[in-house]
């Protein structure tokens, strides 16, 4: 069986030191001690080292690092896609033994070598059914990523947003569904595309970026040919809890708790009332399945493209296309993903034929 780097972080005996802090450093924690692993030492870019403490350790400069340990082992805690942090994860990654842990976004399952093995099979049906060659080589890049935490993984499994609309042709939508609107970031983008949209319809849970979704829409003139709720995509209409975060990582839960708050829920089907769409974005923070089991009217009436985010749970990878493919098992499969490190966004075009 492969190993992976859960496996390598025990037997190396180095110390292990995280870039960043916050929420991911704390979920990175407690996945190393569960593992019986000590974190030796946080560090963080020059400009955000001031002199504080994280879990009772001083926050140092890398060159602070480099002065303190002959030899160590860094994760990083934190993802980001902008191109001066990529930049720098890269010299991190020739200067050290530099390692990126992903960490569900939901769920508890890591993607660890005995998980491959328990999955292989799906994952082997996935590969067979992705359209292009392109697609196979990003899949492949997100599995070796997965299994040993090496950067040199991702670099050559990237692609800038315009392949994704060689894929889509977006002049052929008029109707669209946006599942998690969050601010209206995706519409605009693709009103850019497609200025002739007739009409969008959009969920989005969290109340904050429920608001700025509608003040976008009137300040940016697509509110005429918008219908808006704040509620979150599920397979049936009722009501569940939303974490009050104001942001993209916002998420629906069965269960109360913290700032959660209650929050209605659609299914796309309910929502739609049979209307025609042409294309339906599925970007719902973990409950991609069920949004889409609450689409299947939709899907076998109209059938939509679809773009469907594969990185909240590990079981993402090989359970979403699956189940497309079995809900319309004419489309045709693609995987990209833009420049993010980790690879967040990762995502499955499903994609009718003319």
């Amino acid at each position: 069986m492969r190993t992976d780097l859960w496996n390598y972080l025990q037997s190396s005996g180095l110390p292990i030191v995280l870039y960043g802090m916050g929420n991911g450093a704390d979920k990175l924690i407690a996945q190393l001690s569960a593992r019986g692993l000590e974190v030796a030492d946080f560090f963080a870019s020059d400009g955000f080292v001031r002199g504080h403490s994280f879990h009772g350790k001083r926050v140092l400069t890398f060159d602070e690092i480099l002065a303190k340990y002959e030899d160590f082992i860094v994760l990083l805690s934190f993802g980001s896609s902008l191109p001066e942090l990529l930049e720098r994860f890269d010299l991190l990654s020739r200067r050290c033994r530099f390692f990126v842990p992903e960490l569900p976004i939901a769920g508890e399952t890591l993607f660890t070598a005995e998980y491959y093995e328990s999955v292989r099979d799906k994952l082997e049906r996935v590969r067979a059914l992705l359209a292009d060659e392109r697609s196979r080589e990003v899949f492949d890049g997100i599995i070796e990523y997965r299994l040993t935490g090496k950067i040199d993984t991702l670099r050559t499994t990237c692609d800038e947003r315009e392949e994704v609309f060689r894929i889509l042709r977006p002049t052929r939508y008029e109707y669209y569904l946006d599942l998690g609107a969050y601010n209206g970031d995706t519409i605009r983008e693709l009103l850019n595309y497609q200025p002739q949209l007739q009409q969008v319809w959009a969920l989005e849970p969290d109340r904050r970026s429920f608001r700025k979704l509608t003040e976008s829409a009137e300040r940016d003139g697509f509110l005429a040919i918008l219908t808006a709720e704040q509620a979150g995509a599920w397979e049936c209409d009722g009501t569940l809890y939303v974490s009050d975060e104001g942001s993209r990582n916002s998420h629906l839960s069965m269960t109360s708790g913290g700032k959660s708050k209650p929050v209605a829920v659609r299914s796309p089907d309910s929502f739609l009332c049979g209307q025609r769409v042409d294309y339906i974005k599925y970007d719902v923070e973990g409950v991609e399945w069920e949004a889409l089991r609450g689409s299947v009217a939709t899907i076998t009436k109209w059938k939509p493209d679809l773009a469907v985010s594969l990185y909240h749970r590990a079981e993402d990878l090989w359970r979403l296309p699956l189940l497309v493919h079995e809900m319309n098992p004419s489309y045709r499969l693609y995987l990209r993903r833009p420049p993010y490190i980790p690879p967040w966004d990762l995502c499955l075009y499903a994609v009718t034929g003319d």
